[in-house]
């Protein structure tokens, strides 16, 4: 990203991980996410320079290894990059993200951020005493409530900024990028399984209104199902 633009999200990211207010929260990650969204449609040049998709190994230390390692996932996944989960490693749970420049710097500063507001707002969590199920379960469950519902808001914004676009082409584009990082991840892994996340908690609702006020840029659109996860073998 632009040294002038990261500094911009940078600084929305830590007002809004700062803040107990929520309308102030949401304020900030709806600016942040909308910028870094335009950045990630203004560099697409058909013109310029040929480029190809990149790949990075993000390490997730417990507590939460798995859940930590999910939201890094599906924040990778909405800003057009593609994760595999591969699984405990060296000093927790791995993920390998391929992507284009743009997209992995774009989901790397994201999901800084989101992993810091989930710490955060998990912190505040105090299961129900009765009827909610053990707390660990309960805790569980609104890590992939938070996950899930900002998965659907950062699409949104994804999706907005691909359609207001002036870039000619911006679609074919993103289709060209699309087939480029899966043809790179299966040239890395050519075997590759589908896995989906299973609770017994009751903290999914709470955990997705939490999600919700870290808001990304809401539109009211409806919300799709978040996708199964890949992990490599």
């Amino acid at each position: 990203m632009r040294e002038r633009t990261l500094e911009r999200v940078r600084k929305l990211l830590a007002k809004a991980e700062r803040t107990d207010n929520e309308h102030e929260r949401a304020t900030f990650m709806a600016a942040a996410s909308a910028l870094m969204a335009r950045h990630g449609i203004d560099s697409l040049d058909p013109a310029g320079p040929r480029q190809t998709p990149g790949d990075r190994v993000v390490t997730l230390p417990p507590p939460w290894a798995r859940e930590k390692a999910r939201l890094v996932s599906l924040v990778a996944q909405a800003l057009r990059c593609r994760p595999l989960l591969l699984g405990r490693g060296d000093g927790g749970q791995r993920v390998h993200v391929f992507g284009f420049a743009a997209d992995l710097e774009r989901a790397d500063v994201l999901a800084t951020s989101l992993l810091l507001q989930m710490a955060s707002g998990l912190a505040r969590v105090r299961p129900p005493e009765a009827g909610g199920g053990p707390a660990r379960a309960y805790r569980r469950s609104w890590l992939l409530g938070f996950t899930d519902e900002v998965y659907r808001l950062l699409r949104e914004a994804e999706e907005r900024a691909a359609a207001e676009a002036s870039v000619t082409g911006t679609a074919l584009v993103l289709a060209d990028r699309r087939d480029e990082v899966d043809r790179a991840v299966t040239a890395r892994y050519p075997r590759i399984r589908l896995s989906v996340p299973r609770t017994s908690g009751t903290g999914y609702h709470d955990g997705a209104e939490a999600g919700r006020r870290a808001d990304l840029g809401r539109t009211g659109v409806p919300g799709r199902p978040s996708p199964e996860l890949a992990s490599g073998e």
